[in-house]
């Protein structure tokens, strides 16, 4: 994912997350630290997380010189988790920076002692990573991607390109506490917006021909997507399905309106990245996890895919089109 920023948004980037470029700070001391880097996705979807590794560069961690990774994915097989974060304790890394939800559970049972940094975790207070969001207790801290009335903010946003909405399908992980949370308050808004909500979900990647299937079925008006490591995976599968099927879709990720689904709204990953590694280098240098509070999404984007919204036949609103963050053509 190509990021352009200029120089005041990376310094104001940077102001966000507490840190400031080396040249500003404390050296840091000869020893070589290792940072394991933990997912239940994949290394391809490690993409994403390109702005996590600039922003510990820029704060003077250089591979090869000063820090060494250690990546471990599980390539969405949730059996995995529990053995690779026993083999990165086994490592005896410095810190683990586990993003989404499930990695993080996994590397909270694995030790007690290890700081493990969230990335971008769903939502680390229900899922019980963190006592509390102000005082986390215990060796995990970091970023959270959950924000209250999510899951409502979409049916709004969907309701503004299909204004005769009555039914939205929504494609969720059953196996993630977060993907679990979203649907729910997606379900909640539905009842308040008089919008039916239909459930398809997966657990694993053999469940998405199923869920096309009963799509087909219950001919919904239109799809939403809760992002997670294994819809995030199969991205494409779900965009090429809403454009067989001509169905509006509303997504968690920008990436998945750049494959072709009409719209994303979920929280800005760039700045999750960069305040998380923020963390990491806070930790490094002294700080302890139960002393940093959990930080929750400060800036969200909204992407319309305007060439999908042509063939679909949808006139996206000139207001809608004005909020949004990024407009592909």
């Amino acid at each position: 994912m190509l990021v352009i920023i200029g120089r005041r948004e990376l310094i104001a980037a940077i102001a966000g997350a507490g840190v400031w470029p080396l040249s500003a700070r404390a050296q840091v001391g000869e020893r070589q630290y290792t940072i394991g880097i933990f997912s239940a996705g994949s290394a391809y979807s490690a993409g994403i997380r390109s702005p996590f590794f600039e922003a510990l560069q820029e704060l003077g961690w250089v591979e090869g010189k000063n820090v060494a990774f250690e990546h471990r994915y599980a390539e969405n097989r949730l059996e995995r988790l529990p053995e690779l974060a026993a083999d990165l304790v086994r490592h005896k890394v410095d810190v683990i920076a586990a993003s989404e939800t499930l990695a993080p559970l996994a590397a909270k049972r694995a030790t007690a002692t290890i700081p493990i940094v969230m990335t971008a975790a769903g939502d680390p207070l229900g899922s019980g990573l963190v006592a509390s969001l102000a005082r986390p207790g215990g060796n995990v801290t970091g970023m959270s991607l959950m924000a209250p009335d999510l899951g409502g903010k979409r049916l709004e946003l969907l309701k503004e390109v299909v204004p005769r909405l009555a039914r939205v399908a929504v494609l969720w992980n059953a196996a993630n506490p977060y993907s679990a949370l979203v649907f729910k308050e997606t379900q909640a808004a539905g009842r308040t917006l008089g919008i039916e909500i239909q459930s398809l979900e997966v657990r694993a990647p053999d469940d998405f021909d199923g869920a096309f299937e009963a799509a087909r079925r219950e001919r919904p008006d239109a799809l939403i997507t809760v992002e997670d490591p294994l819809t995030f995976s199969h991205r494409q599968r779900v965009a090429d399905f809403t454009a067989e099927q001509r169905l509006p879709s509303l997504h968690g990720l920008r990436e998945f309106a750049a494959a072709g689904g009409l719209l994303s709204y979920g929280a800005n990953l760039v700045d999750l990245f960069r305040r998380a590694a923020g963390y990491v280098d806070k930790i490094l240098r002294g700080a302890k996890p139960a002393d940093l509070p959990v930080q929750q999404p400060t800036k969200f984007e909204l992407v319309i895919n305007l060439k999908t919204a042509k063939a679909l036949g949808l006139d996206v609103p000139a207001t809608l089109l004005a909020r949004a963050d990024e407009v592909i053509e």
